[in-house]
């Protein structure tokens, strides 16, 4: 969900008989769409499976090809603009070149958090250019809250909540950013850290 769109996908390698994706993420849409790429004989053989009306993707598959229309009225404006995203995706060079600038992003933005004193929970040749996890600093003047509308106050929005059991917090790479953007985001969580009298030092990436 999170990757389709920057990084590679290959069924000859990797092979699957559905990929759900959705509208926005790194296809750079507006959300609220998702979309099936699947094997014809997988998807004839889902017929009757479905226990909702709603995500009945055979039924929708096949009253789309009787009909060329959707069962129920879709979301007209998230189809165009995501159109629009599709075109602005192609003209940037599709997946490898998306792939790349998230990439930079990335660089960026870890080399970034290493001199604010901040660590990547995950190493460098696992990690994604999608959205970074960082261990959160040590210090009892940490509330994720507090430091989330801190960053909110100076034009960045930090994803919400955490997926580990430690404590961290997580920035995403994806979106209309480049180098400047990121930097920006960096500046942002350090002088947001700066106003909770939050300072990182070396020992909170040595004990993160």
């Amino acid at each position: 969900m999170s990757s389709f769109g920057a990084l590679d996908i290959d069924a000859r390698t990797t092979p699957f008989d559905a990929l759900i994706a959705a509208s926005g993420k790194c296809l750079e849409g507006p959300p609220g769409m998702a979309f099936v790429i699947a094997r014809r004989g997988a998807l004839e053989r889902a017929e009757g499976n479905s226990h909702s009306l709603a995500l009945d993707l055979h039924d929708q598959w096949v009253y789309m090809q009787k009909t060329t229309q959707w069962r129920y009225t879709p979301p007209t404006h998230v189809v165009a603009a995501f159109d629009a995203a599709i075109e602005q995706y192609l003209a940037e060079g599709g997946c490898a070149a998306r792939g790349d600038r998230y990439a930079g992003n990335c660089r960026t933005l870890v080399e970034g958090m290493e001199r604010l004193g901040l660590r990547s929970f995950l190493p460098a040749l696992i990690q994604a250019p999608i959205i970074v996890t960082f261990h959160a600093p040590h210090s009892p003047r940490y509330q994720f809250k507090g430091f989330y509308n801190a960053v909110k106050e100076r034009g960045y929005i930090l994803y919400p909540g955490k997926l580990t059991t430690i404590e961290t917090f997580r920035v995403g790479c994806m979106g209309q950013l480049g180098a400047a953007g990121m930097s920006g985001a960096v500046t942002a969580i350090g002088a947001g850290l700066e106003s909770l009298g939050i300072h990182c030092r070396r020992a909170d990436r040595q004990h993160a």
